[in-house]
């Protein structure tokens, strides 16, 4: 049976590509980039040239670009740099959807001594501009608005946030987890000031990620040790995970035209079939005014996610109830909570994520099957109407 993975949004599977320019850096060319021979040293210039790669995705600056381990460390890294930046300064303003990565974050650091202010969202996941504008003043350190949803996959207003930001004198901080190589992004036309992204969400590898800071910027580092990433990241260089991540990048931008309009394509007849299909479904923030092209949550009203869940695993299909970072929490969606979704619908929501390798015969055996789990369960289901 051939699997079909429609989880992307929690990772992707590594481009061919990218492993081919891995294996050599796992293999004979082990050396540690920071060493003074040539055998480790050498390595660099592919390091380089992987933030080079990287910065072009984003279109910034090579200088710009800084190499973590992945999201989770970005974020932390943008969030409690800065905090220490300014003394007077020790608000941060973000979202009632946000990733826990920068949510949880942003609460440890109120039980440190900082102010941390939410604003809301809409019916459809929308950010609410104007709550945004109320919260942020000459206090506040950062205002970090994420540039895509993981569950809804609504679109931010960066450019109008970051406006307001800046209008305070704060900086602007933007997980990008989720958009950057799915849909295009510009730094500096949209001003952000710190971003943050993860490899394994376009086809690198896990474990590596790269954080932007605008030229200018001095952002205290979270790690420190040695003079790796100019002291701004200390650290030994994980020269595959790098070269994994340039290449993605690389690749995310060869594609990213026909890859964004291929995913949309596939998206909206898969949401059409399955409305179709299953009756007392609906798509979650169907109305938004921009979604990345491959992402959707639908709700099946009366019907368990889980249930459905497992028994499309049992079939070789695989999605998700939201965040792979929530799961196994008896919460439901805080995404789904703050856009006034009752508690008993957002049990009832699946994510499904596509990618550039998501194929036209993967949706139909998706359709096919899913139409029948529905129908099963709710002969069965005590909540169907």
């Amino acid at each position: 049976m051939n699997a079909v993975y429609l989880d992307n949004a929690a990772t992707t599977r590594v481009a061919p590509e990218v492993l081919e320019a891995i294996l050599p850096f796992l293999k004979e060319q082990f050396g540690n980039p920071s060493s003074f021979h040539s055998f480790g040293s050498s390595h660099m210039e592919a390091i380089e040239k992987a933030r080079g790669q990287v910065a072009r995705l984003l279109g910034a600056k090579c200088e710009e670009v800084y190499f973590t381990s992945g999201g989770t460390e970005s974020d932390n890294q943008a969030l409690r740099g800065a905090v220490k930046i300014d003394p007077s300064r020790k608000g941060i303003v973000t979202s009632a959807v946000e990733h826990p990565a920068v949510l949880e974050t942003a609460r440890a650091l109120e039980k440190e001594g900082c102010k941390l202010d939410i604003a809301g969202v809409n019916e459809n996941g929308e950010l609410d501009i104007e709550s945004l504008r109320a919260l942020v003043n000459k206090q506040t350190a950062v205002v970090s608005i994420m540039a895509a949803n993981n569950e809804t996959g609504v679109i931010m207003p960066l450019k109008e946030a970051a406006g307001i930001a800046h209008e305070a004198g704060a900086l602007f901080h933007t997980d990008a987890v989720q958009m950057v190589g799915k849909s295009p992004i510009d730094v500096h036309s949209l001003s952000i000031d710190i971003l943050s992204l993860s490899a394994h969400k376009f086809h690198g590898p896990k474990g590596i990620g790269a954080i932007y800071i605008k030229k200018g910027i001095e952002l205290p580092p979270m790690l420190t040790g040695g003079h790796q990433e100019k002291g701004a990241r200390s650290g030994t260089y994980n020269a595959p995970g790098i070269v994994g991540l340039g290449k993605a990048a690389e690749l995310a931008l060869t594609h990213l035209k026909d890859t964004v309009a291929r995913e949309r394509t596939l998206r909206e007849e898969f949401e059409k079939r399955v409305l179709e299909s299953c009756p007392g479904a609906f798509v979650v923030a169907e109305n938004a005014s921009r979604r990345l092209p491959g992402t959707v949550t639908i709700i099946f009203k009366g019907i368990e996610s889980e249930a459905v869940l497992t028994l499309l695993d049992m079939q070789g299909i695989y999605a998700s109830s939201g965040s792979a970072c929530s799961t196994g929490s008896k919460n439901p969606s805080h995404v789904l909570y703050a856009m006034g979704v009752d508690y008993t619908l957002a049990n009832s929501a699946l994510r499904f994520s596509l990618s550039r390798y998501t194929t036209d015969e993967e949706i139909d055996r998706t359709v096919e099957l899913l139409s029948r789990v529905v129908e099963r369960l709710r002969r069965i289901s005590p909540y169907a109407e």
